[in-house]
C-alpha cells in the first residue's frame, strides 16, 4: 500500500465517523500532513472533539486529550519531576504529562491560563518541554489540534496573536446540511445500539505519514505560484495600495509564518490531489484557513461586522491570479 493509499484510506474511515464535514477533514489531514498545528474552533456539538478522535483511532498512535480548565498547572500538561526510593536511596523522575503523546486534543485551550498557554507553545513549537531544567523531546509525530468555543467567553483567556500565530492553521466547524443532519441522526443511533458501520478498519502506520510528508516535499511550486503567494500576503500589510476599504478594515498584516504556511498547506493539497506540482489554485483553497487567524482587524470592522473571512474574500477579488 502507498502513501497516497494510505491518506486515502485515513480520510475515507473519518468521513464515515463525521457526517458532512469532508472539508473539515481535508484541513485536519492536510495539518497532519503538512507536520502542523490546527486550531479547530465551532459552536458546543459540532463534533470538533469527535474528528480529531476519528483521526487518532484511524493511525497507529497515542491519543491523549486535555480538558483546558482556569485552575490547570504546567505540571498537568507537561508532567513533572518526582521524588521516589531505590534500594534506599531516594531519587528524581521525569513523570510524562499528558502532552507526551502523537495526537494531542487540547479542549478548550482558551480556558487554560497563561503559563500553562505558554508551556503548550514552548512544546507546539520546539517539539520539546523544559522541567526542572531539563530539556525532553517529544515523539517524532506529534500535532496539536486545540478547540476553542467562540460563543462563551467568560471564564477564558484569550489566546494572544503571538500563539494563534504559532497555529499552522484556524479551522472554522458550520452547521451541517439537512440531509447530513439526518445521516448523523442515523449514525449515533446505530452507534448507541450496536450498530457497526462497515468500513475500511485498516490501521494507518506513523511510517505511512512520513512516506507521504516525504513525497510532498518533493511537490514543486513554480516562481508564479510563489509571487502569488507574497502578493497575498503583501495584501494584508499594505492594503492602501489596493483598496483604501480594505485598508481600513486591517491593522495588522499576517506574518512570515502565513507565507511558509500556504506554501506548505498548498504543496498537501495539490499532493492530495494526485499532482506533484501546485497551481495558484491550491493556494486559493487553502487560504482562508491559514490567514483567519493572522489578521488583526481594526476597530471599524469590528463594528461593521466584518469578519477576517470577509477580509479575506475582498483580498481574493484585489489580487489578481497570475496569467
Amino acid at each position: 500500500m502507498t502513501a497516497f493509499e494510505s491518506i486515502e484510506i485515513l480520510q475515507e474511515q473519518m468521513n464515515a465517523s463525521i457526517i458532512g464535514q469532508e472539508n473539515i477533514v481535508e484541513r485536519l489531514i492536510i495539518g497532519l500532513l503538512a507536520n502542523g498545528n490546527l486550531l479547530v474552533e465551532g459552536l458546543p456539538g459540532l463534533a470538533k472533539t469527535r474528528a480529531v478522535r476519528a483521526m487518532a483511532d484511524a493511525i497507529e498512535s497515542k491519543f491523549s486529550r486535555i480538558q483546558f480548565t482556569p485552575d490547570l498547572l504546567p505540571s498537568d500538561v507537561t508532567g513533572s519531576e518526582n521524588m521516589y526510593e531505590e534500594n534506599g536511596e531516594y531519587k528524581f523522575r521525569f513523570e510524562e504529562g499528558p502532552i507526551f503523546g502523537n495526537i494531542i486534543l487540547a479542549d478548550e485551550i482558551n480556558r487554560a491560563p497563561a503559563k500553562v498557554q505558554a508551556a503548550m507553545l514552548e512544546a507546539m513549537e520546539e517539539r520539546q518541554v523544559t522541567v526542572a531544567g531539563k530539556t525532553h523531546k517529544m515523539p517524532k509525530l506529534f500535532i496539536v489540534m486545540a478547540t476553542q468555543n467562540p460563543v462563551e467567553q467568560e471564564g477564558t483567556y484569550p489566546l494572544p496573536e503571538a500563539q494563534k500565530d504559532r497555529f499552522l492553521m484556524h479551522i472554522n466547524i458550520t452547521y451541517p446540511d439537512k440531509v447530513s443532519e439526518i445521516e448523523v441522526i442515523k449514525l449515533v443511533r446505530g452507534e448507541r445500539s450496536g450498530v457497526v458501520v462497515e468500513t475500511d478498519n485498516t490501521l494507518i502506520s506513523q511510517e505511512m505519514i512520513f512516506d507521504a510528508r516525504d513525497e510532498i516535499a518533493k511537490v514543486k511550486s513554480s516562481e508564479v505560484v510563489e509571487q502569488y503567494i507574497v502578493d497575498l500576503v503583501f495584501a494584508t500589510r499594505y492594503p492602501e495600495k489596493y483598496d483604501d476599504k480594505l485598508a481600513s478594515y486591517i491593522d495588522v498584516g499576517v506574518s512570515p509564518r502565513a507565507s511558509l504556511g500556504l506554501d506548505q498547506c498548498a504543496r498537501v493539497y495539490a499532493w492530495m490531489q494526485g499532482r506533484d506540482y501546485t497551481t495558484p489554485e491550491d493556494v486559493r483553497a487553502v487560504l482562508h484557513d491559514v490567514f483567519r487567524h493572522r489578521i488583526t482587524p481594526s476597530y471599524e470592522a469590528q463594528s461593521e461586522r466584518v469578519s477576517n473571512d470577509d477580509i479575506i474574500d475582498m483580498i481574493f477579488n484585489l489580487v489578481a491570479l497570475p496569467a
